[in-house]
């Protein structure tokens, strides 16, 4: 059965820094790429980083200030999050989906797997 679980959310000030954690089970890392999402309240589901076989993706909001990265021996993916802003504040969202092209990696309607999402709220 495949299974992902999201963590690491919670409250930080802005500049703060969090790291998240999508644990994989069912299925080897190696053979799909994980996307991380987020939604705020009233917006819609954005795509704000992808990880595959030799690539890594991000969406511009985010680039220099997050990074993805994985542990293939713990099959989980992580997004470290830096130099927070209020508008990074969502709930984050991590999915699988088959190895995408880049111009593919931010649509929602190609990840047939979801975690539960985490919370993210960036304030003082």
């Amino acid at each position: 059965e495949v299974q992902l679980q999201a963590s690491g959310g919670g409250l930080v000030q802005p500049g703060g820094s969090l790291r998240l954690s999508c644990a994989a089970s069912g299925f080897a890392l190696d053979d799909h790429g994980i996307g991380w999402f987020r939604q705020a309240p009233g917006k819609e589901r954005e795509g704000v980083s992808y990880i595959a076989v030799g690539r890594k993706l991000y969406a511009d909001s985010v680039k220099g200030r997050f990074t993805i990265s994985r542990d293939n021996a713990k099959n989980t993916v992580y997004l470290q999050m830096n130099s927070l802003k209020p508008e990074d504040t969502a709930v984050y969202y991590c999915a699988r989906s088959p190895r995408l092209i880049s111009s593919l990696w931010r649509a929602p309607s190609n990840y047939a797997y979801w975690g539960q999402g985490t919370q993210v709220t960036v304030s003082s």
